[in-house]
């Protein structure tokens, strides 16, 4: 019997034994998770913040994908000796962004033009230092006009000419755009995109596509258009219209160029150019033109008809100096829109005789409630069509208006013509 008692009396001390083992192991593995976690937080203090927590004290985009090659950091030297020759002031920006919290510069930090005493500099010298460092070439650049620069400068088109003698075609490509204002005050930057007129027929429109927030466009987009004589070439004007999409009112105008062909040789092969971008020249008249109508109401049938007859001494809206001008005309009840037309589009010019009829329905007894609006418009393909000029006939329209309107109701099934001067649209 003492054999096996001595048998149970090792059995009982085992789990005593195995307990007190993993008491020992187990205070080992917490006390050294915490040693490794005391060593990675002294040796993460010593450290410069981690890239996007800098970029977020800056206010810059923490997202290294979003950045162009002049704001990307951990550049090799050789990329950043290339950047420091060619835009000295970007390059002090990449050494400025080095900085660590307190504001104050790495001993490592290679030094701007191989100066020691960077560290050491006071805030003017050190502004002084930057301002010689900066080249004429890039004070032509956006982020370094001053307000009243760029309101001036509107940036450059680069774009080349050539002519296809085997398919008698004309070719423009339309490269790329530099140095563009932002039009859009909240985020700084342009969704631009370019219309390409060849005047002065302005039979051939066309327009790229548009990029979206650069200041920089690199459109390269190639329009060949056939038909075009090579003895025509001199005799044409290139117009195009560097504009900004808005989404939620109407684009907004940038700038234009205007190329005449005169004394272009393409003969030879390509020719590239470039030109300045210029505010848009808008032709204004002293007076919008005037429009020939003639209505007539029929009080058995309750209809009102209209005829629109002529228009002239119409304003020059564009460069070309010519309109392509027609007229939609607008019927009111109680100031409600109910019906619609449009005469036909006459191609260039300010005399536009249009002689079309159109028959309205009159929903109520009487022309009280009712009012009539013209609008003379330039067809603009491609884009929305601008106002020439504005006429509104009814009881509570003032001057010849208000006449015309009232010869109607007083003297019906009679068609009555006349003249009126346009208003602004």
């Amino acid at each position: 019997m003492a054999p096996i008692a001595d048998s149970r009396q090792q059995f009982d001390e085992i789990p005593t034994v195995v307990g007190i083992f993993s008491a020992f192991g187990l205070v080992f593995s917490v006390s050294l998770f915490a040693w490794i976690c005391c060593q990675r937080k002294s040796s993460k203090s010593n450290k410069t913040p981690p890239y996007k927590f800098v970029h977020v004290l800056k206010g810059v985009d923490i997202y290294p994908e979003n950045l162009n090659s002049k704001k990307k950091f951990g550049a090799d030297d050789k990329s950043e000796a290339k950047n420091k020759s060619a835009t000295p002031k970007n390059s002090l920006h990449l050494d400025l962004e080095k900085r660590d919290l307190n504001g104050n510069f790495p001993k490592t930090t290679t030094k701007i033009q191989g100066s020691p005493d960077l560290e050491n500099s006071s805030p003017k010298h050190f502004a002084e230092r930057k301002k010689d460092s900066v080249s004429p070439d890039s004070l032509k650049s956006i982020t370094s006009l001053s307000s009243e620069d760029k309101q001036d400068k509107l940036g450059t088109l680069f774009f080349s000419l050539e002519y296809n003698f085997e398919k008698k075609a004309f070719v423009v490509n339309i490269k790329e755009a530099r140095g563009l204002p932002a039009m859009d005050e909240q985020s700084m930057t342009s969704d631009p995109y370019i219309k390409m007129t060849i005047l002065p027929e302005k039979k051939h429109k066309v327009k790229t596509r548009v990029l979206r927030k650069t200041l920089d466009p690199a459109f390269d987009e190639t329009f060949t258009f056939y038909g075009i004589p090579y003895s025509q070439i001199q005799d044409l004007t290139l117009h195009f219209m560097v504009l900004s999409f808005d989404r939620f009112s109407r684009d907004d105008v940038i700038g234009e160029v205007l190329i005449p062909l005169a004394g272009t040789e393409l003969s030879e092969g390509r020719l590239l150019m470039d030109r300045e971008i210029i505010k848009r020249n808008v032709r204004k008249s002293s007076g919008r033109g005037e429009l020939l109508v003639s209505l007539c109401y029929q009080s058995t049938t309750n209809t009102l008809t209209v005829v629109v007859l002529k228009a002239r001494h119409l304003p020059k809206s564009d460069v070309s100096g010519l309109s392509d001008p027609y007229v939609k005309v607008n019927l009111y009840h109680a100031k409600k829109r109910i019906s619609k037309k449009k005469t036909h589009v006459k191609k260039c010019t300010p005399n536009a005789v249009f002689n079309e009829l159109f028959v309205f329905d009159i929903p109520c007894e009487g022309l009280d409630d009712i009012s009539i609006e013209f609008l003379v418009l330039d067809s603009d393909r491609g884009s929305r069509n601008e106002v020439i000029g504005r006429l509104t006939l009814g009881s509570s329209a003032e001057g010849t208006g208000g006449e015309h309107w009232k010869e109607i109701c007083e003297y019906p099934r009679r068609q009555i013509a006349k003249w009126h001067m346009l208003c602004d649209g």
